[in-house]
């Protein structure tokens, strides 16, 4: 009897060992998922708007250097039944539409409103037709684009709205190889060592170009790999396709600490890596399957010195994707259709504060502004 025990406790044991390594794989796999960053939504952020303000597309987020969040949206998208407060004499409570420009602290408070066309006694610019990308500088400044069929131009405002600089003209255009006008930008960087604008030209041009941040001056421009760009008509897209241009629109542009830029080549689901003069470095393809809308609407680098994620906004899918930066393997994400907290419809654009929390705009049906918390 105490030899059959014997047996039976040997057969027990490899019969263990057998079952523990049909399980590793599946351990290493999900212990790799849960190495990625995790977030999760807060769902009181931003707080209230006063004055039964309501917000229409929110077409653009950044956070300035004091952690503050910036956001651009699009009063001109409120919907009729969200307008009956602003007739004379008001026919409802609902609603206001706030200032296009707005500045919330990392509580959701609001700082801040401004933003329009110029006023009485104002130096004259060409507030867009249809507010798109917000970016702001370390001296507070305040960069903006448009993407209207009008939207040909940058602008630049001091942190209380103060109008400073315009680069291009509303209504003029020159294609893609124009040194002087712009194409409906669609997202602006600064390297602020080198005094050079980066700009995604974006939903009518298929290029990067950059200016001189101060004067506004045309300094260099390039295309997909690096190329002079092309306006010639483009074959629909394929996943497996070649693919010689950027595909509209080109709908971010970000650089590294190491100063790589990434590039959002959205209409054909990649991103795209060069040096600061144009040389190619690299591209990572994500989700290539999605034939509507493009994946990549806007990306943000980790926050950590290395940057080792890149972090994806996909309107179309409706999700964030994690990659590593030096691989672009997708190692997690978060995210899913829908208009309840935490869920996307649209997700647009999207910044990181110093504690690697993630904000996020959207526009569509989404129309609103979301903060993902970075757990520990």
């Amino acid at each position: 009897m105490t030899g059959a025990f014997r047996q039976c406790g040997k057969l027990f044991a490899i019969l263990f060992c057998l079952w523990a390594a049909a399980l590793m794989p599946q351990a290493v796999a999900q212990g790799s998922s849960q190495s990625a960053p995790q977030f999760k939504v807060d769902p009181f952020w931003p707080r209230a708007l006063p004055g039964n303000w309501i917000l229409g597309q929110v077409a653009g987020i950044a956070v300035d250097r004091d952690d503050n969040i910036w956001i651009i949206h699009r009063p001109g998208t409120l919907v009729d039944d969200e307008k009956e407060a602003m007739k004379n004499p008001p026919a409802a409570k609902c609603c206001v539409a706030a200032p296009p420009v707005l500045k919330f602290d990392r509580a959701g408070n609001l700082l801040a409103s401004w933003g329009g066309q110029p006023k009485a006694g104002e130096a004259a610019y060409d507030w867009p037709k249809s507010e798109h990308g917000i970016m702001v500088d370390s001296a507070g400044n305040v960069w903006l684009a448009g993407n209207d069929p009008a939207d040909h131009q940058i602008l630049k405002f001091t942190a209380d709205g103060k109008f400073l600089q315009q680069i291009g003209k509303a209504g003029s255009t020159g294609g893609s190889n124009s040194t002087t006008q712009l194409g409906r930008p669609a997202h602006i960087m600064l390297d602020e060592k080198a005094g050079e604008l980066y700009v995604a030209d974006g939903y009518l041009n298929h290029r990067v170009v950059v200016f001189d941040a101060k004067s506004g001056a045309y300094k260099r421009h390039w295309g997909a790999y690096g190329n002079k760009p092309s306006d010639d008509k483009q074959a629909p897209y394929s996943p497996t396709a070649q693919l010689p241009q950027f595909n509209n629109p080109v709908h971010c542009v970000r650089m590294s600490h190491d100063g790589l830029l990434y590039v959002c080549d959205r209409g054909n689901d990649r991103i795209q890596v060069f040096q600061p003069d144009g040389t190619f470095v690299k591209e990572f393809r994500v989700a290539p399957e999605t034939l509507a809308g493009g994946s990549l609407w806007d990306l943000v680098l980790s926050e950590d010195r290395a940057q080792r994620y890149i972090y994806v906004a996909d309107g179309s899918n409706n999700q964030i994707h994690v990659l590593l930066r030096e691989s672009g393997q997708e190692v997690g994400g978060f995210g899913r259709p829908g208009r309840m907290a935490g869920e996307f419809k649209w997700v647009h654009n999207m910044a990181i504060d110093s504690r690697g929390n993630l904000y996020t705009s959207e526009v569509g049906t989404g129309r609103r502004a979301q903060k993902f918390v970075k757990q520990k």
